[in-house]
């Protein structure tokens, strides 16, 4: 072992003596423990609230849209086939979105009603997840199974429901405007739907505005056969974003238009990226205290073992191994500070995700708890940054103790 680390190490024991200088090192190092902690776990939780968000918004957004400059698109199968032949594409979907009134005798509501294909894969995947009651597969159902529904099958929000006070099976009336004749006059359409399924995906707005409608039912009530309004492109993985949508761009031209969930969502997702910041930057600061504690510390520790040092030099140790000795007398702290902080912010995560114990309004977040994503990437770069702040704050202390001259020490 090195005689600088060994030196180091000896004036980390406590004596009788230096007892203060070792309960402001304790604090120190647990002033860094409870920022490295503090940070992680801030980390954890936010980085589960985007992981969410980000779930919830894609799975009831779409992650590249195909629209058209010419308001509806008549060759959608066409334009699938070519999707489908994009590396990166897991599906893709048509849909019709058209604006109605629903009601049930007991309450009415306004919706969009987004017309789908209830039995595509992709739709079956990212819906089914969110039905309570019902089965997605019934809205290709007919009359008989559901009587009095002569115009087709809904599902609906679990919010809308309670609106409207209606179950699965309970008839609706649908009134929609709709654009007839040569002059484009609006006149309005009505027809009797049954509730097929409810859903709660978990945010207020859809689960209260939205209603689908298996796609030819509702290209027939919205007097649009044969067309669309979009089509819907699913991902393998969202890293794949930005390559898929230059390639769906340079494959469909215009008329078409190629839109993704990045653009959609661009607020949405710089917000909360500054937010992350932010937090970071205060979280970060509380270490920086920290690490301004070790400094007085350190300073403490030089004025103290002056004597020490001098002697040390008139032995044949140099300046840098004196520094060194301050050096890593500062990183010892400051290391296991910081260690104790990753273990406290791992088991602070794994606590939170297991057990749940922290609750937050459903009807605000959309879920019911605080969610946790635990990243090893945001442990490692705050633990790095936690040492690298530690280090800095070692250098002012170990040059000073450095620059003594033991001939002056000793005639005092």
């Amino acid at each position: 072992m090195r005689y600088e680390l060994r030196i180091a190490l000896r004036y980390l024991r406590a004596r009788r003596k230096d007892a203060f200088i070792s309960v402001t090192t304790v604090f120190t190092a647990t002033g860094v423990m409870i920022g490295v902690a503090a940070l992680t776990i801030t980390l954890a939780v936010m980085g589960g609230f985007e992981h969410s968000l980000k779930e919830r918004v894609l799975a009831l957004s779409p992650q590249i849209q195909v629209l058209s400059e010419q308001g509806s698109i008549a060759d959608w199968a066409k334009i699938q086939k070519a999707i489908a032949g994009v590396p990166g594409v897991s599906g893709s979907d048509p849909f019709l979105v058209g604006q109605a009134m629903l009601s049930s005798g007991r309450g009415i509501g306004g919706v969009v009603v987004r017309g789908v294909e209830p039995n595509n894969p992709v739709v079956r995947s990212e819906w089914s997840r969110y039905v309570v009651a019902g089965n997605l597969g019934d809205l290709t159902a007919t009359s008989r199974q559901f009587p009095g529904a002569s115009d087709g099958v809904v599902a609906i929000g679990v919010t809308l429901a309670h609106r409207l006070k209606v179950k699965v099976g309970d008839r609706v009336r649908m009134v929609a405007p709709i654009l007839a004749g040569t002059d484009s006059a609006i006149t309005t359409k009505t027809g009797d739907f049954a509730v097929g399924a409810i859903f709660d995906s978990g945010m207020t707005y859809l689960d209260t505005n939205m209603a689908f409608v298996d796609l030819p039912r509702a290209q027939s009530f919205f007097g649009r056969t044969g067309r669309v309004d979009g089509i819907d492109v699913h991902l393998t993985t969202l890293g794949a974003t930005d390559r898929v949508t230059q390639a769906l761009r340079r494959l469909l031209l215009p008329p078409y238009m190629v839109r993704s969930w990045v653009e959609y969502n661009q607020s949405a997702s710089a917000g909360f990226a500054m937010l992350k910041r932010v937090y970071t930057i205060v979280l970060m600061l509380l270490i920086a205290v920290a690490a301004f504690n070790l400094i007085a510390t350190l300073i403490m520790v030089v004025m103290e073992k002056r004597k020490d040092i001098a002697v040390l030099m008139a032995m044949g140790a140099t300046r840098g191994g004196v520094r060194l000795i301050f050096v890593l007398k500062g990183l010892i702290v400051g290391a296991a500070g910081t260690i104790a902080g990753v273990i406290i912010g791992v088991a602070g995560c794994l606590a939170l995700s297991r057990y749940q114990f922290i609750h937050i309004p459903r009807e605000i977040y959309g879920i019911a708890t605080v969610p946790v994503s635990i990243s090893a990437s945001n442990f490692v770069w705050v633990s790095l940054a936690s040492i690298l702040l530690c280090l800095l704050a070692t250098l002012y202390p170990a040059q000073q103790a450095s620059r003594g001259m033991p001939v002056e020490v000793f005639r005092t």
